[in-house]
């Protein structure tokens, strides 16, 4: 049993007294999504009604994705099955602490959601659904906390020395259209500064989940939004301050060079649909500013081959970096 995972049975007697032994025995597993060091495991949760319902355990968890995970989805007993409780784009939460007896580490117990994501199940219909989850949290986090404060402190990536290090690599390992690379990083590297201003001084007005895609969406049990359950985001370790566009260019940048996983379907302007049916809005000024972040992420492409080297990815990269990168240079 992994580290965890044994600190997690350890625990398990304590938790369930301090849950006033509302929390059954607890079956632990390791998930697919979650990081090291981290137990989870299904049981069950009763309610004052005597009502027994499953549930997932986790811990420890991070302190991003307690905070989140607490303050978008701790509901009322009494109003677990309301229409607004069904309505929250992330899981309920039954109970959440940040210490456990002498422990200084945090814990959630959430609703079971249907399993596996929603990734196994794709077409252009379930990919609308990702974008509707993706707005709702948006509009749920903003309405929860404030963003402008937490901006001031969000850090940034490190754009001339991603691209330095990609530079490094083209010229050390053998792949597609080296000498194109080359040229086109070293000409990014020109204008590299105006690029990154023009990128940090984006309005940083939205929390972004920052790792969305499909395998981070599932559905609830039951039917309330139809026979499979409605869209719940999960796993909020890396929610942060930015702007909106950041969660739809993330995902578009993961089927770079394998469009025809997108069912036709544009994530920006999808996002945007999305965002402006449920009252966000969403700023000509934002949408200009998608090729320079655009830009910068097929420029830093090369830096990360050892971990997404995939030929296809990176043809796709290029291929938009060449497309692009003119037009926002001037």
């Amino acid at each position: 049993m992994p580290d965890g995972q044994s600190l997690a049975n350890s625990l398990a007697p304590l938790l369930q007294a301090t849950c006033r032994h509302r929390l059954g025995n607890i079956n632990w597993f390791r998930a697919t999504w979650q990081h090291s060091g981290a137990g989870t495991g299904f049981s069950t949760w009763t309610f004052p009604d005597g009502r027994e319902i499953p549930c997932v355990v986790k811990l420890p968890v991070g302190h991003r994705e307690y905070h989140w995970t607490k303050r978008l989805g701790l509901v009322d007993p009494r109003d677990w099955d309301s229409p607004e409780s069904l309505a929250l784009p992330t899981p309920r939460v039954l109970a959440a602490g940040y210490d456990l007896g002498d422990y200084d580490l945090a814990w959630v117990i959430i609703e079971k959601l249907r399993n596996p994501p929603i990734a196994s199940e794709m077409n252009e219909g379930v990919m609308w659904e990702l974008f509707e989850t993706a707005a709702e949290f948006q509009s749920a986090a903003i309405l929860e906390e404030s963003v402008i404060d937490a901006s001031k402190e969000h850090t940034t990536h490190d754009w001339a020395g991603l691209i330095e290090k990609g530079l490094v690599s083209v010229r050390k390992h053998e792949i597609d259209h080296e000498a194109r690379w080359v040229g086109l990083l070293e000409r990014t590297q020109q204008d590299l500064d105006g690029l990154v201003a023009r990128w940090r001084g984006r309005p940083m007005n939205t929390w972004c989940h920052h790792d969305l895609h499909a395998r981070n969406v599932m559905r609830r049990l039951g039917g309330e939004s139809g026979s499979r359950g409605r869209c719940v985001l999960i796993d909020l370790a890396m929610v942060g301050p930015g702007c909106w566009i950041e969660d739809a260019l993330y995902l578009e940048r993961l089927f770079w060079g394998q469009e025809d996983g997108l069912f036709g379907m544009d994530p920006l302007g999808t996002l945007a649909s999305t965002r402006q049916a449920i009252g966000l809005p969403v700023g000509d000024d934002d949408l200009a500013l998608a090729d320079v972040r655009r830009v910068l992420m097929a420029a830093s492409s090369p830096a990360f081959l050892r971990t997404e080297g995939d030929p296809s990815y990176l043809n796709g990269a290029i291929e938009v970096l060449d497309r692009l990168l003119p037009s926002v240079i001037g």
